[in-house]
């Protein structure tokens, strides 16, 4: 807790001169952007005697320069602080207690060069790579040190409703930090060639992809997945119906010696009435007791529940039937600033008729100053077939922002 009062310390001592997010324009500049995040996790699983408690202090900072002429560059590390280590990092061998994969330790996080003009954009480098709602690929940002790529990353606006992107992941860098214990953990070599084509109309848009993984460490881990996703919002602060449509479909890929095709599909109708949001959801990822729909690259935390029981899907697959429930407090003040989630998931296999248990989840985000957001969240899974019955709560501070440098 002594880092959380002396974050918010500084923080309060020069919020005022912070930026919503960075640009660049076409005359030469330089920024300095920052991401400081202080948290606390306990963890109290019944696999183990001992409760977990990670107590880690994660600080971004990167400088953003504009050459010109679409021209762009951005360097930026990360390092991670953490307390007596009453937790297993996966980085400081202390198996007898529950897993928190936040290890100390520092890193390049990102490292590249861009180019950007009125239709096409290029990069080059080490860099953060988001894709549609991250189900496939994505950052991981949960945890303290994010998932980043070694890539090349192209986009392409023929007209104004269309995008078009293809990006080559020449390697991964993952989430348990360069000095895991398993090497394998650390990052991965790849040869992953990404194809994305999305159509916006008003507020629904419709999108194809094609993803050919390639992992050259873990051959089993190569993957061949199409699929088609259609998302509707209703308008900006109105009522009304919104949907989440995607079926895909999942094959083995280059050297892998596996031979199968697996199922993917989601169904997420929601409705919004006075601010509140209410969605009921089926994330169907298909196995067949042998092998399942696997998403190694994605940002795995957002799905399937915030206790991470089903970072790798079970070889039986699994259907995750949930109910969840988003809004704020009021619609000005204090009040209108207060973000709350509530969710209850139902797990259960997708082959074999097996139950794997029930999970709950609730956060609530209250921001203290311009860029500074605290969060306080829980969540409780109930074993019945799969896992152990485990509690997670989480206690966070960060504070982002930007200075210009050079204008």
């Amino acid at each position: 807790m002594l880092g959380v009062v002396c974050l918010a310390a500084l923080v309060a001592a020069t919020a005022g001169r912070t930026a919503d997010a960075p640009a660049v324009g076409d005359a030469p500049s330089l920024q300095l952007q920052w991401d400081a995040r202080v948290r606390t996790e306990r963890v109290d699983d019944d696999e183990f005697t001992r409760d977990a408690r990670a107590d880690t202090l994660r600080v971004r900072l990167g400088l953003l320069a504009g050459f010109g002429a679409g021209w762009s560059a951005l360097l930026e590390g990360a390092g991670v602080a953490s307390g007596d280590g009453a937790y297993n990092s996966g980085a400081n061998g202390h198996t007898a207690y529950p897993a928190v994969t936040d290890p100390s330790g520092s890193e390049l996080n990102q490292a590249w060069l861009a180019w950007k003009g009125d239709a096409f954009g290029a990069a080059v480098g080490r860099q953060r790579i988001q894709l549609d709602n991250q189900r496939w690929i994505g950052n991981s940002g949960w945890r303290q040190f994010e998932q980043t790529f070694d890539a090349v990353t192209t986009q392409w606006q023929p007209a104004a409703d269309w995008t078009l992107r293809y990006d080559w992941l020449d390697r991964v860098y993952r989430v348990a930090g360069p000095d895991a214990l398993n090497v394998l953990a650390r990052a991965r070599s790849l040869d992953t060639h990404l194809f994305n084509a999305s159509y916006v109309r008003g507020g629904q848009q419709w999108t194809a992809y094609l993803y050919l993984h390639h992992d050259r460490d873990v051959v089993t881990a190569s993957t061949a997945t199409t699929g088609v996703r259609w998302t509707g919002t209703p308008p900006v602060s109105a009522d009304g119906f919104g949907w989440v449509l995607e079926a895909a479909q999942q094959s083995d890929y280059a050297a892998n010696p596996q031979h199968y095709t697996r199922s993917y599909w989601l169904l997420e109708p929601a409705y919004t009435f006075v601010g509140i949001t209410g969605a009921l959801g089926w994330e169907h990822l298909g196995g067949n007791g042998r092998n399942a729909v696997q998403t190694p690259l994605a940002t795995l935390h957002a799905f399937n529940g915030w206790d991470d029981q089903f970072l790798v899907t079970p070889a039986n697959g699994l259907n995750d039937r949930y109910a969840t429930f988003n809004g704020k407090f009021g619609t000005s003040g204090w009040r209108g600033k207060l973000a709350w989630i509530v969710s209850y998931h139902d797990y259960r296999s997708s082959h074999a008729s097996i139950r794997y248990g029930s999970e709950r989840d609730a956060s609530l985000a209250f921001p203290f100053a311009k860029n500074l957001v605290g969060l306080v969240k829980a969540a409780s899974y109930r074993a019945d077939g799969f896992g152990r019955d485990d509690t997670r709560f989480w206690l966070q501070l960060e504070w982002r922002g930007l200075e210009t440098l050079l204008r």
